[in-house]
């Protein structure tokens, strides 16, 4: 039984890595997918795999205008919106600029910000104005395991998810109390490979070295797969989760609970 049947989605980021990982099983599931990106060519590319059941929109998420026009289209062809993934998102590390609290530029800082805080902001602004005619709705923010610890040398990248998982927070208390079946959830994705790690360890020969170094960390073992973490989005975009809002999901192999390493008591 697919479990998005008949519901529509829009992705963001979905041209590669999880956004695409998400719209991929959600239109195995059933769902109408609208497949967005900046990225026009990758765009194209995740809707021509994935078919008929999907569309595809450029969509800059840092533009209140794109929403508006995206949203409209949308509601006019599939007369509503069901769930949205705030997957769309930056490190700001990928022109080798400093990204640590005392060497970042203002306006590095303000490039991460932009796409990863208000652009999530404005994707649960306009979801929410589509849901509200149903009353029903289901928003997942994806976030990072950077927004719950420190990264030295991302502080730009890991403020910025701290701040969708708090945000994320506010829109579920803000739909319980106008008294909308509109969830929000948040995933924390870690050690997940993506394209996006490509920016903090680089395609030279010091890559293996440094992918092994942060999978030596991850109680685990491995990197997790993008399909990994849209099997939850799946969980949570269904309505098998209609109790489930306000969470954080960590999808990170371990990483939050802790460490593995112990101190083995001496040999009496």
């Amino acid at each position: 039984m697919q479990r998005l049947r008949d519901k529509t989605a829009l992705v963001t980021g979905a041209g590669r890595g999880i956004g695409a990982a998400i719209a991929q099983t959600f239109a195995a599931e059933g769902a109408n997918v609208w497949i967005t990106d900046l990225d026009v060519r990758s765009g194209q590319a995740t809707q021509a795999r994935l078919g008929s059941s999907t569309a595809f929109r450029r969509l800059d998420v840092r533009e209140e205008a794109d929403w508006q026009t995206v949203m409209a289209e949308l509601l006019t062809t599939e007369g509503k919106l069901d769930i949205l993934v705030n997957s769309a998102g930056i490190t700001g590390l990928d022109d080798g600029a400093a990204h640590d609290p005392e060497h970042a530029t203002l306006t590095d800082w303000q490039a991460v910000q932009r796409t990863n805080v208000e652009g999530v902001f404005l994707g649960c602004k306009h979801a929410l104005r589509a849901m509200r005619p149903t009353g029903t709705g289901s928003i997942v923010n994806i976030t990072s395991r950077s927004g719950v610890v420190g990264v030295p040398r991302a502080a730009a990248y890991a403020a910025s998810k701290a701040a969708v998982i708090n945000h994320t927070r506010s829109v579920a208390l803000y739909c319980a109390e106008e008294q909308l079946a509109v969830r929000c959830n948040a995933l924390v994705p870690g050690a997940v490979l993506t394209p996006m790690w490509d920016a903090m360890v680089g395609s030279g020969p010091e890559r293996a070295a440094a992918l092994d170094a942060i999978v030596a960390d991850v109680p685990l073992r491995r990197f997790g797969r993008p399909d990994e973490v849209a099997a939850v989005a799946l969980l949570l975009a269904s309505d098998e989760a209609t109790y489930v809002t306000g969470a954080e999901i960590a999808i990170d192999g371990g990483l939050l609970a802790g460490t593995t390493a112990s101190v083995k008591p001496a040999s009496s």
